[in-house]
């Protein structure tokens, strides 16, 4: 009782370092989100124009960082559900 008390008066900043510390995907998703963003950085930082590999490139990682991040969400909405269900 005392752990559904705590998720529910949990703030989001709060939940996501507890599911970062617990859960092994959220970790993995969370440093493979980081990851890809910092790739991002590091090519749209280079002299224009940027070639077509790289152009193709920043979209897959968009994609990919925006996918890590859906799968985030959806385990902080199952964490949040799953205790007050």
């Amino acid at each position: 009782m005392a752990q559904l008390k705590e998720v529910v008066g949990m703030d989001q900043a709060s939940l996501i370092e507890r599911l970062t510390a617990e859960n092994d995907e959220f970790r993995r998703l969370r440093s493979e989100h980081h990851t890809y963003d910092e790739e991002i950085g590091q090519l749209q930082q280079q002299v224009p124009p940027l070639s077509a590999d790289q152009q193709w490139r920043i979209g897959e990682l968009k994609k990919l960082k925006l996918m890590a991040k859906d799968r985030m969400e959806a385990i902080i909405r199952h964490a949040r559900l799953s205790v007050t269900a």
